[in-house]
């Protein structure tokens, strides 16, 4: 029965069970509600991460560029906002698809790349394939140098939330989130309300690693009381536990150094083997199980999945058998005490009896025993007043002044009942249970704290935004509707367009009848041109011809004035001859020399008539040539003035062909404005929608405002509320 556990220690511990075996269903409660508790703890501060990195990736994504190549001061104060709401990053940054930092809300990690072989590597390569990944833990001294974001205790123990930035089913980059590992032992300790204080322990350990296949089962994942002094006898593991088999303690981490076995067989440790095995264990019955203190305990051993996290973990919520069941009932306090009081009544009647037997009368011995046995009543009452029911009634009225200081609304929920005041009996149960529910409440109003200051700071941002975005809103409307009423003056111009065009259409055929009989007028007209052209361009020629002969003949007549010059000199040259002769003959040849001087006078007039005819001759010829010239133009003239009148011929021919064609076009026109007043109709019912749409989202706009001031009013309330309590603010998270 007593087993590894000795006599000495297995005894006591058999007795204790056996005193408080009737609360064994009350424990197995007590295990499983703490396991179920802290499993929702962890998922629900697992998600509410995810979705803080969830909405950091949508603002990044809704604008362009790309998240990983945006304008850095945007970037910046959108990381600033996710860690300000995420108290529990230490850093969140962005790598691109090279591995490189490239935005952080710490600067000196910008530029560090994490590559093949970094401690980011495998999470990273999750990421790759568009997966969410929850990495760790790992040591970080990054992490370390950091300092840490909410939790007391810090160490370079890491734990990654890895977000991956996809475009088009590319991965460009990741979204990742650094949060001190020892958050996630803040999360399930909650070391002020602990059901068992002394023992109880809630810790993580490595159930099925699936990414992280070089942790072994049963390897501590988070910090397990690793420097804070609450173990039985005042031991840690960082200055190491006390066993009968050696020290078990760590260096520098709980994480990744302690693997939960039992010192005395080298083995993982029977709660944790068995978790794994099963997936879980319950066991709160003596003689309990050996830890890796090598300490008798009891307790729920879980395996679960965390959201994004490849590995499976386990948890064990566990107690020493000892401290679970060394409570003494109040009932056996006083049953012990009765009893002793009726042992000594026993005796004292017994004793009394047989000293006063023969001594006194029976009457006198009657009073005598009547008067001890009032003395020994009083006393009795009195010793188990004292020892029973007064330290019951005063632990009471502590319980319940403590109760009624926080049920007055405005308590002081960092006080605790001081368990160790309490007797080891029902009332130290109830004490605990009273802190671990004011510790509870203190957690949700901190919460609700936490909360209502991001929904007023939220608030305060909508209520800028929605400012901002009302004021837009009412230049858009603004602007909407200026473009409306040109759109409307537009959209008249096109109805009286349709109008014109119409009444164009009719003129327009009116004007192709007309157009087609003067056509035919024309073509007539310009085939009489035509031929009169051409009658013209034949005189013309034959005129060019005449010039041309009378050219050649006036050619010809300056030929003949000079052999009429050569004659006139010879005649003048003869006349003088004759003259000398007859004035040499005398008398005789008077007449003679009269005759030859009107020979050489009639030579001399010759003469110059024939330079004057000369003269002439030449002034004729300029002025041919010049005609002739003048002709040539008038033939060339002519000639372009045919072909003008062809080329009239063939365009009023072609006038007359293309009539179809531009009855057609001038339909098209007609059709093609027919369509455009029905889009005009469309359009000036869209802008009736258009117009009604935004009047309507100023009046959203305007509902949008006043419920963003009663979200801060009430706000406001909430907060008044929760700042009735006084709460120990370095537990907000």
């Amino acid at each position: 029965m007593l087993d590894w556990l000795g006599f000495r220690k297995g005894l006591p511990l058999w007795w204790s069970y056996r005193l408080n075996r009737h609360l064994k269903e009350d424990v197995e409660h007590i295990f499983e509600g703490i396991a179920h508790t802290r499993i929702e703890i962890l998922r629900s501060w697992v998600e509410a991460y995810w979705s803080n990195l969830d909405r950091l990736l949508e603002q990044l994504s809704d604008s362009e560029p790309g998240p990983t190549t945006q304008d850095g001061s945007m970037v910046q104060r959108l990381l600033a906002a996710a860690s300000k709401s995420g108290a529990d990053f230490s850093e969140i940054f962005i790598v691109n698809e090279k591995a490189e930092v490239i935005y952080s809300t710490s600067p000196t990690h910008v530029g560090k790349s994490y590559d093949s072989g970094s401690d980011l590597t495998k999470g990273l390569e999750e990421a790759r394939k568009g997966k969410k990944c929850l990495f760790g833990p790992y040591s970080d001294p990054l992490t370390l140098k950091l300092g840490p974001s909410t939790s007391p205790f810090h160490d370079a123990m890491t734990l990654a939330f890895i977000t991956p930035i996809m475009v088009n089913g590319i991965w460009k980059g990741a979204i990742c989130g650094r949060v001190p590992n020892d958050v996630l032992g803040d999360l399930i300790q909650r070391e002020s309300g602990h059901v068992y204080p002394d023992s109880g322990d809630n810790y993580l350990f490595m159930a099925k690693p699936v990414l992280n296949k070089q942790i072994a089962p049963g390897t501590a994942l988070s910090r397990s009381r690793f420097e804070d002094l609450t173990f039985t006898h005042g031991d840690n593991l960082k200055d190491g536990v006390r066993t009968d088999y050696g020290i078990v303690g760590v260096k520098e981490h709980t994480e990744l150094e302690l693997i939960f076995t039992d010192p005395a067989t080298g083995q993982l440790h029977p709660g944790v083997a068995g978790t794994i095995a099963k997936g879980h264990n319950l066991f709160v019955e003596f003689p309990g199980y050996s830890d890796y203190r090598h300490i008798s305990v009891i307790g729920k051993g879980v395996t679960f999945q965390l959201p994004h996290c490849p590995d499976v973990w386990g948890m064990m919520c566990e107690g020493d058998l000892e401290e679970v069941y060394r409570i003494r009932s109040i009932d056996w306090k006083l049953l012990k005490l009765q009893l002793r009081f009726i042992v000594g009544y026993i005796l004292l009647s017994t004793g009394g009896f047989w000293l006063l037997n023969g001594q006194v009368s029976s009457s006198w011995g009657s009073v005598i025993m009547a008067v001890v046995s009032l003395v020994y009543g009083g006393i009795g009452a009195s010793i188990i007043r004292q020892k029973g029911s007064k330290p019951i009634v005063r632990q009471l009225a502590q319980m319940n002044k403590f109760i009624r200081i926080n049920a007055e609304g405005s308590g002081d929920l960092t006080q605790r009942l001081q368990v160790q005041e309490f007797a080891g009996d029902e009332t130290r149960e109830l004490a605990k249970w009273i802190n671990n529910m004011i510790d509870s409440l203190e957690g949700i109003m901190l919460q609700v704290k936490q909360a209502a200051a991001e929904v007023q700071l939220s608030q305060e941002r909508m209520n800028d935004s929605t400012g901002s975005t009302e004021q837009s809103t009412s230049r858009m409307s603004t602007k909407i509707h200026d473009m409306i009423r040109s759109l409307r003056g537009q959209l008249k111009d096109i109805d009286v367009a349709k109008d014109v065009t119409q009444n164009m259409s009719g003129t327009l055929r009116e004007l192709e009848e007309k157009a087609s009989g003067q056509i035919a007028v024309a073509q007539d007209e310009v085939d009489r041109i035509g031929e009169k052209m051409n009658h013209i361009s034949a005189k013309v020629a034959e005129t060019n011809r005449t010039i041309q002969t009378f050219l050649q003949t006036t050619q010809e007549i300056p030929k003949l004035l000079k052999v009429i010059e050569e004659i006139s000199a010879q005649t003048n040259l003869l006349s003088l001859n004759a003259s000398i002769e007859a004035a040499r003959v005398g008398e005789h040849g008077k007449g003679f020399a009269v005759v030859a001087g009107e020979i050489r006078k009639l030579a001399d007039l010759t003469k110059k008539s024939t330079m004057e005819i000369n003269d002439t001759i030449e002034h004729i010829e300029r002025h041919a040539n010049e005609a002739f010239i003048s002709m040539e133009e008038g033939t060339r003239v002519v000639l372009e003035g045919t072909q003008i009148v062809a080329a009239a011929s063939e365009i009023l021919s072609s006038a007359n062909a293309h009539d179809t064609m531009k009855t057609q076009v001038v339909d098209e026109v007609v059709a093609l404005m027919e369509k455009v007043a029905a889009v005009s109709m469309e359009n000036r019912q869209i802008s009736a929608e258009v117009e009604r749409t935004v009047q309507e989202l100023l009046q959203d706009m305007l509902h949008v405002r006043q419920t963003t001031g009663d979200v801060g009013a009430i706000t406001d309330s909430l907060l008044l509320l929760v700042n009735q309590f006084h709460l120990t603010e370095s537990r907000i998270r």
